[in-house]
């Protein structure tokens, strides 16, 4: 049962786990994990419950981590247009400005204090006085997510340390000491997750009451669609893997109905007054006024003081401002020109309209300036922008292109599942897709994936997904070619670790390729 409708706000102190009566409270009422001692979640389910809730906050933290790395070394933010100086953090990944001495995402990210949460409430619960019914629930919930995060991980640097176990106790730094696991034997254990969490789920298909902001089985299904995907095409699973990820699709595709499907509307998506029980998002992290806000997207919106010289049309008026009153970010990351061109042109889409607007100078010649992204921008209170929009990690569009996917890849015809797509986005005039080569449509895929999903960091992973041949058909081979990742001095597909984390663990290695 789920019945929370607010979420995240972080409460100090114990004085609250009394207060914590159903199987979840508000995510607002969570005490921080690291403040709770083992012994009380072991004997108290509240106390269990607030482990338990604190991993999702945890999670959401890494809303700007997830972004990053499965999106800004694709093709759609390179080398763009916008006001102001450049975003140093997000202009590394997409000039590929990579190198075993300039490392993005440092320290794996931090990674391993989120799976440190998981894997405490993964070996805390089974010994825990939570009702069984209710821990194997939430017991598949942290074995759906620690799936997610390794395959992030085994996406981002390949071999990487694989830890199960909170550390209970360190006597030197040598116990801190883990050297990488190899690529394959990350797929098992993402795989081994993924069963497990389908196991403890126990066929239970239900998604979460009002906002979708807790891992189902519905999401474990797709994450094993998208990881078997990978497989098949990236690491020697060929056919047999491609058609595990079909069956897995599939069996999402058979439930939906009035409470699974394409929204129709493409910005209700997104639209925070609309969240509860959002009939397209599957898994989302939630965002919500007087709690926590997105701050991930600031560098992708415009200043106060800019907005008041910049048009969404090439007129000297409205302003941006007079449409946007009260945001006041940055815009330093931003489309080319040609990307603009390719996205506005041709027939009307309502995925771009519902995804940035052109800014263009409001004197003459009027020329363009940068975007806004305003997928999530938020709505108002009082005099205030709130970015109050929830981010998905999993929607229905997503099991269809990744269906769509799946069957392009076995020799099958996708067209049905990219018809879905095209016809939610262009209305009933749409053209069509008919069925082609493998390649074309592999390519038609990636070209609806594009704009389906800006700004939900997937590009970066679809175009990987889909194969080498089809990052380097669409990122400028200036920054990341066949030469460049053959080269052994990067940059490559996968990441490099820093000097620092090779000095402070001797039995690390550096990412081939670096």
């Amino acid at each position: 049962m789920k019945t929370h409708t607010s979420l995240y706000k972080m409460v100090l102190g114990f004085g609250l786990l009394a207060c914590f009566a159903s199987c979840k409270k508000d995510l607002e009422e969570v005490i921080p994990q690291d403040r709770l001692s083992t012994t009380l979640a072991l004997t108290d389910a509240n106390a269990a419950q607030a482990l338990y809730t604190g991993v999702y906050s945890d999670f959401r933290s890494f809303n700007s981590t997830f972004f990053l790395l499965g999106e800004m070394r694709s093709e759609i933010w390179a080398d763009g247009l916008f006001t102001e100086s450049g975003d140093a953090a997000a202009s590394v990944y997409y000039n590929h400005n990579i190198s075993a001495l300039n490392v993005p995402a440092g320290n794996w990210a931090n990674f391993y204090n989120l799976l440190y949460q998981v894997n405490n409430v993964i070996t805390l619960f089974p010994k825990s006085t939570v009702p069984a019914a209710q821990r194997n629930q939430q017991l598949a919930e942290m074995y759906g997510l620690r799936a997610y995060i390794y395959y992030t991980m085994l996406k981002t640097w390949g071999a990487v340390p694989l830890t199960t176990e909170p550390i209970a106790s360190l006597n030197n730094a040598a116990d801190t000491y883990k050297p990488r696991t190899k690529a394959d034997s990350i797929l098992i254990q993402v795989k081994a997750d993924i069963q497990q969490s389908l196991t403890l789920f126990n066929g239970n298909n239900a998604l979460p009451s009002g906002n979708r902001v807790y891992w189902s089985r519905v999401a474990t299904l797709i994450l094993k669609g998208d990881v078997y995907l990978w497989s098949g095409t990236l690491m020697g699973g060929g056919t047999a893997d491609l058609t595990v990820a079909q069956a897995a699709l599939q069996e999402v595709q058979n439930l939906s109905g009035a409470t699974l499907k394409l929204q129709a509307n493409y910005a209700d998506i997104f639209d925070p007054t609309k969240k509860a029980n959002n009939p397209e998002i599957i898994f989302a992290l939630n965002y919500e006024l007087n709690q926590a806000t997105q701050g991930s997207f600031g560098s992708f919106s415009v200043n106060n003081i800019q907005a008041g010289t910049l048009s969404f049309q090439q007129a000297a008026s409205p302003t941006v401002q007079a449409t946007y009153p009260y945001v006041n970010g940055a815009n330093r990351v931003g489309m080319t020109q040609a990307m603009i061109t390719k996205l506005t042109s041709g027939p009307a889409d309502q995925r771009i309209a519902g995804t940035f607007k052109v800014m263009y100078s409001n004197s003459s010649p009027f020329a363009v300036r940068g975007v806004l992204l305003t997928k999530w921008i938020g709505t108002t209170s009082g005099t205030t922008q709130v970015y109050n929009n929830d981010f998905p990690i999993y929607r229905y569009a997503d099991v269809l292109l990744l269906m769509a996917e799946a069957k392009a890849k076995l020799g099958q015809d996708p067209s049905a599942e990219i018809n879905q797509i095209r016809q939610r986005a262009y209305g009933a005039g749409y053209t069509p897709y008919v069925n082609g080569s493998i390649d074309a449509n592999i390519k038609a895929i990636l070209e609806e994936q594009l704009r389906e999903f800006i700004g939900e960091g997937k590009r970066w992973w679809a175009l990987r997904r889909a194969g080498d041949a089809y990052v380097f058909n669409y990122v400028n081979p200036a920054y990341l070619s066949a030469a460049t990742v053959a080269s052994p001095k990067g940059p490559n597909f996968l990441l490099p670790i820093s000097t620092s984390m090779l000095n402070n663990d001797p039995l690390l290695t550096q990412t081939s390729g670096y």
